[in-house]
């Protein structure tokens, strides 16, 4: 080989790398559009409710069975579906004052374990006598116990499940919690509970902080406080339910010996940040309201461009064929767990 042929090929090495890392740049820019579309689209009056993460997902799906998936790109949405839904993770343990749960929400936890099992187990016992796909049941049932898209995104990759089934999940989880919340601003004003005891049943028996957000605040104060405190002790619990999941899938033999269960780092830095966000931010490091506030929003934007993502693996057969038995699953439990946290109060 010449010296000129040596570099023609060098050349065209190059130009593909930088042809690979345009359309790796393109694909992320890709969920970033369609991420903003969802944004601009959650502040519609009506679509509010719902949110921009269900907004964007809906988007991605549409655009999923009008053209296909953008095969082209597909290393940059891949990049957002997974590297970006993990940085997005560890942002989230900002949200988490680790300090607060610890000394004022150690009874609510007592609680909030309850709401976990009962709502995972019994997602699974109902999706079981209906026949219902297990994977995406198990999913519906975390996200519903625990924190929401959030949850299933975090779970996903311990228990092996599909992309697809990772964003069906997220987009039921937003859609049915936001159609709770609506119902317990309704019904607020009908049940008897005092302030407290309602921001406590809103953080303890809905399905995302946003919801219980939504719910909460027409309570007043106190009532938005202490339902994200009780929310906040579900999201704490989020990290120990990992490691029994990852315990569980060996133990039950649901994946094969010689097969590693990728340990969640990210669940590392979620911690690393929860600790930093409680006993740094505000203590050795003042940073003003506002500026968390964009961080949350930053946040939220992020993990929204992950569900993009996750949202274009998403056919209308798969959400016929599979997603109605499951979603009827999460349906009875969330009101059988409203019913009965409501009970206790």
């Amino acid at each position: 080989m010449t010296a000129k042929e040596k570099n023609t090929m060098l050349l065209r090495t190059e130009v593909k790398k930088l042809s690979s890392f345009a359309l790796w740049f393109v694909g992320i820019g890709f969920t970033f559009i369609i991420a903003l579309m969802g944004y601009g689209l959650a502040k519609v009056p009506g679509f509010n409710h719902v949110g921009q993460l269900a907004c964007a997902i809906v988007i991605a799906v549409i655009y999923r069975q009008m053209w296909g998936y953008p095969e082209s790109i597909r290393s940059g949405v891949e990049f957002s579906s997974k590297r970006l839904l993990r940085f997005a993770i560890i942002l989230f343990g900002l949200k988490l004052n680790i300090d607060v749960v610890i000394h004022q929400g150690l009874g609510l936890l007592v609680r909030d374990v309850g709401t976990i099992v009962f709502s995972i187990f019994l997602t699974v016992l109902i999706a079981k006598w209906l026949k219902a796909d297990a994977s995406l049941s198990l999913l519906l049932g975390i996200g519903t116990g625990v924190c929401g898209a959030a949850a299933i995104a975090a779970v996903s990759p311990i228990l092996k499940a599909k992309e697809k089934d990772t964003a069906i999940g997220a987009g039921i989880i937003a859609l049915v919690g936001t159609i709770f919340a609506i119902g317990y601003t309704i019904l607020r004003p009908y049940i008897g509970l005092t302030d407290v005891q309602y921001g406590i049943w809103a953080g303890v028996g809905l399905h995302e902080i946003a919801h219980v957000a939504l719910a909460a605040a027409p309570g007043g104060r106190d009532a938005l406080a202490i339902g994200l405190l009780a929310k906040l002790g579900r999201v704490f619990l989020l990290v120990p339910l990992s490691f029994i999941l990852m315990y569980w899938m060996k133990r039950t033999g649901k994946v094969q010996e010689d097969t590693k269960i990728e340990f969640p780092w990210f669940l590392i830095g979620f911690i690393m940040m929860s600790v930093f966000g409680s006993y740094v931010l505000g203590k050795y490091i003042i940073i003003s309201k506002n500026i968390m506030n964009d961080i949350s929003g930053l946040t939220t934007f992020i993990l929204t461009m992950a569900m993009v993502g996750l949202g274009l693996n998403v056919s209308l057969k798969d959400l016929r064929t599979k997603a109605f038995k499951p979603l009827i699953a999460m349906f009875i439990t969330s009101i059988l767990l409203s019913f009965f946290t409501f009970l206790i109060m």
